[in-house]
């Protein structure tokens, strides 16, 4: 007799918390997510999505599939309208170590959604849909190296505020990383002649899919601007040199990516047969691999990748840098890819194709930190550990360079990325076609005492109009509002027109190798310098080859 009681009870207290929690929506805020309002064809069947603030989004729809190994293929077609309301699965990798450290997760905020095979899935943002308007399209590849990452790990990754913004398409992507994606088990027969770029091919499928379906999302499938950051800017970098990517993509951006390196096959496929063999494969057996834990499948892929690694560094055949991104990337095999991107004239393929490339100030070394030195002869004397008896000639340039910087700041300066962007953006211009335009991003966000000042990753949220979304990452500041209006301005501008400049910002010339302008992204206003730091980079690299 008293369980009326308690259910009235529990019905008066729920309905008094939400009473007391209730917020006012705010003014002009409009979210439908009807079926009838949102449903659009593909080319497999209906999908339907959500509309907030006038902007549709569609999440988690397969742009192809594949079993393990496999080369993608279009997904099944379904009956009806499929619901593509939320993210779909993310490729499994190894587990985020990130989340240990208090500081980096509440600075990055990571979403690592839930893991499944059945990861080729393309995410859009758009204003309109079935308008016959052609919208530029905007296609985002995540980072993480050719390991780990997803279209939705990053609060900045959201196209929302760029499609509303810019009246832009705006597209992102999971794909195949580490093991599945990028293990050479080609070594086994022609069956696994590709698995060492499958990767690559899964972002070729979905480039294929925006070719067919993105009209009815409203986006000009002739107008299609690929970027990424990271191991994003990496995959954008070797698409570039791709014949299969040849007419799927229009511009390219790449973002803190200049990192223009390749496996061989001669390791790719020693690292896949260790790899089989310490799951107890072979010749004869190898197809058991398919159906292997993938726990234990990547277990063994690392292993293996430290062994092959180890016995080529003992051997003086690779050299320890070399070593540092040795094991998952894209493998030269002479048919996906002829040669190292942007090597060997590969990147000629697409001579017409204008591209924007650039770097943040600290990259890892912002998080890193280094030593807090006082004076420059304690620089100098620090400096040695890395650049020998040359450390004088570096710190040199250096301050030729950075007049007003302190001794403490050279070790937290990137010395990583940015030769790569002045050694791509040197090929790019050399080969006279599509004009190329360089960057630095600059601003220190007023967050957790900006004790990572301008690293890896800052400037996505910046460059996507995302500032407050991402405001552990910004400050979420005027200043820093002020700031991404301009960035994304010519994010959008370039996948316009493939020209960035916009009346927000100082004219920005296009790069040349004497020339080398870069436009420097800062706060409280950005400027254009020219040659910044070519000598520097120059030196350091030299110094540490000796």
């Amino acid at each position: 007799m008293k369980r009326p009681k308690i259910k009235i009870l529990l019905a008066a207290i729920i309905l008094a918390a939400g009473n007391a929690y209730a917020q006012d929506p705010a003014p002009g805020y409009t979210y439908d997510s009807s079926t009838a309002a949102s449903t659009t064809n593909t080319q497999s069947g209906k999908v339907c999505g959500v509309i907030e603030n006038g902007i549709y989004s569609y999440k988690g729809i397969p742009y192809a599939e594949a079993e393990r190994f496999e080369l993608p293929h279009a997904p099944k077609a379904w009956e009806g309208v499929r619901s593509s309301r939320y993210y779909g699965p993310t490729c499994p990798q190894d587990f985020r170590t990130g989340w240990f450290s208090d500081l980096g997760a509440a600075y990055t905020q990571w979403d690592d959604g839930y893991p499944g095979e059945n990861c080729l899935r393309i995410n859009i943002w758009t204003p309109g849909i079935n308008d016959g308007k052609k919208r530029p399209v905007m296609f985002w590849i995540h980072g993480g190296g050719f390991a780990a990452g997803s279209g939705q790990e990053h609060p900045g990754y959201d196209g929302h505020n760029m499609a509303a913004k810019g009246d832009v398409v705006f597209v992102s992507i999971n794909h195949r990383l580490n093991s599945l994606g990028f293990l050479d088990l080609s070594g086994f027969g022609d069956r696994y002649k590709y698995t060492g770029n499958l990767g690559m091919l899964d972002i070729v499928a979905a480039l294929e899919w925006v070719k067919s379906n993105i009209s009815n999302f409203g986006g000009d499938p002739e107008n299609v601007t690929i970027m990424g950051q990271s191991g994003g800017g990496g995959k954008v970098s070797t698409l570039y040199c791709m014949k299969k990517a040849r007419g799927l993509f229009d511009k390219a951006i790449v973002q803190s990516g200049s990192m223009l390196g390749c496996m061989k096959k001669e390791y790719s496929q020693a690292i896949g047969k260790r790899t089989a063999e310490i799951l107890g494969f072979n010749e004869d057996n190898i197809d058991g691999i398919k159906t292997v834990p993938y726990a234990d499948l990547l277990k063994a892929n690392k292993q293996a990748t430290e062994d092959v690694k180890n016995e080529a560094i003992k051997s003086g055949k690779i050299g320890v840098l070399e070593g540092m991104m040795f094991g998952w990337q894209p493998v030269v095999e002479g048919d996906i890819l002829t040669a190292v991107p942007f090597h060997d004239g590969t990147e000629l393929l697409n001579n017409d194709i204008p591209m924007m490339m650039g770097s943040t100030l600290n990259e890892f070394a912002g998080y890193m930190g280094g030593p807090d030195v006082k004076t420059w002869d304690e620089a100098i004397a620090n400096a040695k550990n890395t650049y020998g008896e040359k450390a004088e000639d570096v710190i040199k340039e250096y301050r030729k360079a950075y007049p007003n910087a302190e001794p403490k700041d050279f070790f937290r300066l990137d010395f990583v990325f940015r030769p790569g962007v002045i050694e791509q953006a040197d090929i790019k211009a050399n080969d006279g076609g599509a004009p190329v335009y360089t960057y630095m991003f600059n601003y220190v966000a007023p967050v957790l005492d900006k004790i990572y000042l301008a690293p890896h990753c800052a400037e996505i949220a910046f460059a996507f109009n995302n500032v407050l979304k991402s405001a552990s990452m910004t400050g979420a500041t005027p200043e820093g509002i002020k700031l991404g209006d301009e960035m994304s301005d010519a994010w959008l501008n370039f996948a316009r027109t493939g020209n960035p400049n916009s009346s927000k910002l100082p004219k920005w010339d296009a790069y040349t190798v004497n020339g080398g302008a870069m436009m420097v992204f800062d706060a409280p206003q950005c400027k254009v310098v020219y040659n910044l730091d070519r000598k520097l980079m120059e030196t350091a690299t030299k110094a540490k080859q000796k």
